[in-house]
């Protein structure tokens, strides 16, 4: 006996651009979807960007399907705007994105005679021709297009990264430590002094140089601290705990119980 209920159905890409069409029809389209403009749903593209990133970290890739697809839905949102605007569709950007892709590739798509090129040449020749591109749109600094919307310690590193691809940069990892040491001083002098400016500067000078150690560590400075940012929530969480089980309340604890319920959460973490 057949079943009543009707099987999920197989969305393909088409219908995807269908339904976000009709999410903006002037006449029967949802309200939300309607009053939106490109920059309205920027707050949204990176906080689905994040949840992405979340999920890989977590490794929760049952929900990164999800993800994936809220992010999706940001570019055919984007893609639907301009094409109401006469600009390009979502059939545009797949082209501009396969040529790119096939044009900084020359060792995979043109000249597959290169594909044994070393992974430090493949990074050379993507450099040379991004910035190919960056001239050809008249912009004539390697920093020039480093995006202002991206988090600052992602744009910093960003920045540090095309410094360094035409020789800027610190010549070893032990040189970039000296400079922390060096900024991480003259913070302290600026404490000193009182400078609430000047605080405000080396502490700054300090941030930027981390990002660069991360760098020349080769680790993603973000990622460093998100893990950083996940790893504190975790401890803190346990203290919670260790002050709820405690029967007092926080402003009963010295800074010292606090510290020991701390060191607690830590060596939890490392018998695990």
């Amino acid at each position: 006996m057949a079943s009543d209920e009707q099987a999920p159905k197989n969305y393909q890409l088409d219908d995807l651009l269908g339904i976000m069409a009709r999410l903006r029809d002037p006449d029967t389209g949802c309200p939300w979807d309607k009053k939106q403009s490109y920059a309205s749903i920027v707050p949204s593209t990176l906080e689905e960007a994040y949840e992405v990133a979340d999920a890989i970290e977590r490794e929760d890739f049952h929900h990164l399907k999800e993800e994936l697809g809220d992010l999706l839905f940001q570019v055919i949102f984007y893609s639907q705007l301009a094409k109401e605007d006469g600009l390009f569709d979502f059939s545009s950007v797949v082209t501009a994105l396969s040529s790119k892709l096939v044009e900084r590739h020359p060792h995979v798509f043109i000249d597959t005679d290169a594909q044994a090129l070393e992974e430090t040449a493949i990074k050379d020749n993507w450099e040379a021709r991004k910035s190919q591109e960056r001239a050809a749109k008249g912009l004539n600094s390697v920093l020039a297009d480093v995006p202002l919307g991206l988090p600052s310690m992602a744009r910093a590193q960003k920045l540090q990264k095309r410094a360094a691809s035409v020789g800027f940069d610190w010549p070893t990892t032990k040189s970039v430590m000296d400079k922390v040491e060096e900024e991480k001083a003259e913070l302290e002098e600026a404490l000193l002094e009182q400078d609430p400016n000047a605080i405000e500067e080396e502490l700054g000078d300090l941030m930027f140089c981390l990002v660069n150690l991360s760098r020349h560590l080769k680790l993603d400075a973000e990622s460093v601290l998100r893990k950083a940012n996940q790893k504190f929530e975790r401890r803190f969480c346990d203290v919670e705990g260790s002050v709820k089980e405690s029967k007092q309340s926080w402003s009963d604890h010295s800074p010292s119980q606090l510290e020991e319920y701390w060191q607690q959460a830590k060596r939890k973490e490392k018998a695990i």
